[in-house]
């Protein structure tokens, strides 16, 4: 087998300085290759003796090399494969022992990299490293291969050649290569042309760093054909995925032309429209069914005109085409009709609600009015209680007794104004806003839209959502109503507006002003117990698929679950309970078991123990139970004064009091130092005694002047040394002069009292009618004092 080429050639190799020389190359021949090489490692796959291509590398790390190269009279360099890449410099470790000698030709620098071509002459193998360090410098040895039967040879060499006519026609880049190969190799030669079939694969590294490191031809043969084999099995999958892709393109060209040309032999016999053509029809036929004012007919007009002059490809087409969508989807002019029947309308709260006696009569009386004027338009309702109260619920309600359409929205979280009034037109996927959505959707100019936790809307540098709503909200101005997506006026005045939330502090005021509030109270254990039979447990079993025969539960177990697990205002965690319980009770039904009975004994079963357990309030010297309202509904609230010490006077309140607690506390203890000998106390009790005042729950925010009255018990009681002698319960703000000004939220303290037991209570006079107010049945078996200065409350507290 001959490897080495022979013949002289002129070459050019460039130096540090960059200067150019020219060189005459001397005959090659195997007896003078030299027995020490210059060696280059190569990263992405082995060079082959067949092999003459352009080579490009480093500068920095071997530019050295290649001016050794080009100083030496062969100008020949060793190329080994290195697995660990050359992006680095490789340890001689990296590289391997067995690589091709080349012949350098034209070597050029060119932006910090070194480009010359490679010509493979032989195989070599490094005997020993002389340096290990760029440049490398290796002594080599040239080994021959061992003598093959001359026919067994050309055998495996015919077998090649026509594996290599399967490969040419899966890939056009195979007949270029091989066209190079014949033009410089005689194709009878056996070792060039099993190199170069083992170039035309695509195996990696160390498959191609094995055939060039096995010498014997027959053997090499062998390993080269396994890789043409394999390369034949990938070309032709990537062809037939090819073909599938080309047919696939091919059929739906094929399609989209024969589409094209049905459209416009179809436009051509009248038989068709283009699809700008169907869509103008689809905008005019809405408008026939609308009544539109004459601003709103003439802007239509307008972009109409504008629209049937724009090209398909136009990007104002689009925005043209969503805006008449838009403007012409709304209901201009329709309303449905008002079903003013208060007698169905009672039927309908009542059959959704139970309990709420007052809250209902407030919503007849309002309906009422629009009987009286034969339309119900320019309301703002703002339904106000703690969370799970069916305030949502009787929005939806309210709009089954008018028969029209609901639609609800949050406005939680809200921070754009964007959001309420639309985008305007100018930005990429602009929309109406929420309020214009509400009405398309309803599919009427008078729905029922229901904003819920309006309390908790936000702002942010986008704008003030709450002041964008004034305008909605304000029957003298939203008749006028413009959003900046349709940029023309819609009439929502006849629009019913019901608005939630759960407190009224983060409501600005002019906002508030707007709406007409209905509080809802929570629900006490009768009315609680009420809703879960009519409402909860039925719901419940019907969302998990259970017979009422299959699971019952008693009245007295509903009852416990009321008060030990469940005491919030509304029904929400009630309901959470009776889920908790179907899943239990569904696990055991699946087990086997045909009918499971809940009793009030197997609440520890499913719920575990109470979370809350009847306790009698807190009595002692010093201890007094003030009632509290929360956002969550109203709550008893104990509160704690001793002595610290008397060592010098001072007056310390705990329990995270809000600023308008903190002075409610230092009025009540300047309030009782003040009139000491008044009440029957000590005149010098306070003096040298440190006096701590505190409200449990420690970790609970607490705020408003509603505890005057009781700070001030407390006080007293602490100052005469005297416990209450029975159970009661006190709310009133205290001034400076004694007297005793009213407070809020009187029902939902009611609640929280006849919830813990307390049946005898102290409220502000000016609060009698709000008392008075209550349903009958929420007031039974109360007793209730009614006082105008704190020396009334004294007498009460501390009979003689």
């Amino acid at each position: 087998m001959n490897e080495e080429h022979q013949g002289t050639e002129k070459q050019e190799a460039q130096g540090g300085s960059g200067a150019t020389a020219e060189i005459q190359v001397p005959a090659r021949q195997d007896d003078i290759l030299p027995d020490k090489l210059n060696l280059l490692p190569l990263g992405e796959r082995p060079f082959f003796p067949a092999q003459t291509l352009p080579l490009m590398v480093s500068e920095a790390h071997w530019l050295e090399t290649i001016e050794r190269v080009g100083r030496s009279p062969q100008h020949v360099l060793g190329l080994c494969w290195s697995s660990a890449g050359t992006e680095t410099t490789p340890a001689p470790k990296d590289i391997t022992m067995v690589g091709t000698v080349v012949r350098v030709h034209h070597p050029q620098r060119t932006e910090g990299r070194v480009q010359f071509i490679a010509e493979g002459i032989r195989r070599f193998r490094i005997v020993r490293w002389i340096s290990e360090q760029p440049p490398f410098l290796a002594q080599v040895e040239y080994p021959a291969p061992p003598e093959e039967p001359a026919d067994k040879v050309k055998a495996y060499g015919h077998a090649i050649i026509n594996t290599i006519k399967e490969l040419l026609p899966l890939n056009p880049i195979y007949k270029e290569q091989l066209r190079y190969f014949l033009d410089r190799f005689n194709p009878e030669d056996a070792s060039p042309l099993t190199d170069f079939a083992a170039l035309l694969t695509s195996a990696n590294g160390f498959q191609l760093q094995e055939i060039l490191e096995t010498l014997p031809l027959l053997t090499r043969m062998e390993k080269t054909l396994l890789l043409l084999r394999k390369e034949i099995e990938l070309a032709g999958m990537q062809a037939q995925i090819r073909q599938k892709v080309e047919e696939q393109m091919s059929d739906r060209q094929k399609e989209f032309f024969l589409r094209e040309q049905l459209k416009a032999i179809q436009k051509e016999l009248g038989i068709s429209k283009d699809d700008k053509t169907v869509e103008v029809e689809q905008f005019q036929e809405r408008m026939k069914t609308l009544v539109l004012p004459e601003p709103v007919k003439k802007r239509i007009d307008e972009e109409m005109q504008k629209f049937s002059f724009l090209e398909l490809g136009s990007p104002e087409y689009s925005v043209t085409r969503n805006y008449l969508d838009a403007i012409t989807a709304l209901p201009w002019g329709k309303y449905s009709q008002d079903i003013l029947d208060l007698k169905r309308a009672r039927e309908i709260l009542d059959r959704d609600h139970a309990g709420l006696d007052d809250i209902k009569t407030r919503i007849i009386e309002f309906l009422a009015i629009g009987v009286q004027k034969k339309e119900i338009s320019g309301a703002i309702l703002l339904l106000v209680g703690p969370p799970g109260v069916g305030k949502t619920s009787i929005g939806r309600s309210i709009a089954d007794a008018l028969g029209r359409q609901f639609y609800r929205f949050s406005l939680g979280g809200m921070r754009d104004e964007a959001e309420i009034k639309g985008h305007r037109r100018t930005y990429i996927g602009a929309l109406p806003g929420k309020f214009i959505q509400a009405i398309r959707d309803a599919g009427t100019s008078n729905p029922v839209i229901m904003l819920d936790e309006i309390d908790k809307i936000g702002a942010s540098y986008h704008g003030d959502p709450a002041s964008a709503l004034l305008e909605v909200l304000d029957p003298e101005q939203n008749s006028n109503f413009q959003d900046h997506y349709l940029d023309v006026r819609f009439d929502l005045s006849r629009v019913l507006f019901v608005c939630t939330a759960n407190q009224l502090d983060t409501i600005p005021a002019p906002l508030l002003d707007r709406m007409e509030n209905i509080r809802l109270p929570g629900y006490i254990t009768e009315e609680k117990e009420l809703i879960a039979r009519r409402h909860l447990w039925p719901r419940q079993l019907e969302r998990a698929g259970v017979k009422p025969e299959q699971l019952r539960i008693t009245d007295s177990a509903i009852r416990q679950i009321i008060d030990g697990y469940a005491r919030e205002a509304g029904v929400r965690n009630l309901e959470k309970q009776f889920n908790r319980i179907i899943r239990k009770a569904i696990v055991r039904l699946l087990g086997g078991k045909r009918r499971i009975a809940i009793g009030v004994r197997d609440l520890n079963d499913y719920l575990g123990l109470p979370a809350f357990r009847r306790q009698k309030p807190m009595m002692g010297v010093g201890v007094v139970t003030g009632l509290a309202w929360t956002s969550l509904g109203g709550v008893t609230l104990p509160v704690e004064a001793s002595t610290v010490h008397n060592n010098s006077r001072g007056f310390r309140f705990t329990g995270k009091l809000g600023q308008v607690m903190q002075e409610s506390a230092e009025i009540a203890y300047s309030y009782i130092a003040a009139n000491l000998g008044h009440y029957g106390a000590d005149v010098k009790f306070f003096d040298g005694k440190m006096i701590h005042l505190h409200v449990p729950e420690g970790a609970t925010p607490k705020d408003g002047p509603s505890a005057g009255i009781t700070m001030a018990t407390a006080l007293l009681s602490l100052a005469r040394g005297r416990r209450l002698n029975r159970p009661l319960a006190m709310t009133g703000e205290l001034t400076l002069t004694g007297r005793v000004y009213p407070v809020g939220g009187i029902r939902e303290k009611l609640v929280a009292a006849r919830r813990e037991g307390i049946v005898e209570l102290i409220l502000p006079e000016d609060n009698r009618r709000d008392y008075e107010e209550l349903p009958a049945y929420l007031r039974k078996g109360l007793k209730t004092h009614f006082v105008k200065r704190y020396t009334e409350v004294a007498a009460i507290v501390f009979p003689a």
